[in-house]
């Protein structure tokens, strides 16, 4: 379970995060929608332990990311790219991850096939598309086989087949007990994947529930974010 306790951000004067709360839980993914500037890439880099809160707490499975013993194998990231080096092949990349964290070899080839990445292994990562530079993260994310996901734009790039594989992998996921934070721009696309919706705007969660809850009387999920993030909407759930 992924846990966000009252987070609060200031960079300088600026409050990024005002007492934010909600829970990813096992079993259900969970999209993480905003406007652009909202606080979602900091609320995630703090809970992956890539930036420190002001106060509050991101918790993976009760303890913050810093205290996990092998960070690998109970929670898999993809943010901002595959975060390889461009000159390095995508086998490579994964089988430096792999002896950095003690895992077998062989492991890579597993996730290069579950994503459908083995072809293009031996290429170097500065001749992948974005939609390669994607599914590279994605493998690099599964590789200690975690029993959380999060992903930000995991189909950005990605043709309609990638994207169908995408969502129903991340379903799997989640129907094996497992949990799955989602950030996505593409709400339609999210609205096919999703259990649960939190929705962030101005550092504040302006909605949290299931994926019913939250459209509501709305014809959609799109319309529901909207109506939420629109300048005219409120500022709390």
């Amino acid at each position: 379970m992924l846990e966000i306790n009252n987070l609060v951000k200031y960079r300088g004067t600026q409050e990024i995060l005002s007492g934010i709360s909600f829970k990813a839980r096992p079993g259900r993914v969970t999209g993480f929608l905003g406007p652009n500037g909202a606080g979602k890439s900091s609320t995630l880099r703090i809970l992956l332990g890539l930036d420190r809160a002001t106060s509050g707490s991101a918790l993976v499975n009760g303890m913050p990311f810093a205290e996990l013993h092998n960070p690998l194998v109970t929670i898999g990231a993809a943010l901002d790219g595959s975060g390889a080096h461009r000159r390095r092949t995508g086998r490579a990349h994964l089988r430096w991850m792999a002896r950095a964290a003690g895992l077998s070899s062989s492991r890579v080839e597993e996730v290069l096939e579950i994503v459908g990445l083995t072809k293009a292994a031996d290429k170097r990562v500065g001749n992948y598309s974005l939609g390669m530079g994607k599914r590279l993260g994605m493998a690099a994310a599964l590789l200690g086989d975690p029993q959380i996901l999060v992903l930000d734009e995991p189909v950005n790039g990605l043709d309609p087949e990638g994207i169908r594989f995408i969502r129903t992998f991340l379903r799997e996921r989640a129907e094996s007990g497992n949990t799955v934070l989602l950030s996505s721009h593409l709400i339609g696309e999210l609205a096919e994947t999703v259990d649960d919706v939190v929705i962030i705007k101005h550092g504040k969660i302006v909605a949290d529930g299931t994926l019913e809850e939250v459209i509501g009387n709305h014809s959609n999920l799109e319309e529901a974010f909207f109506a939420r993030t629109s300048a005219h909407a409120g500022d709390a759930v």
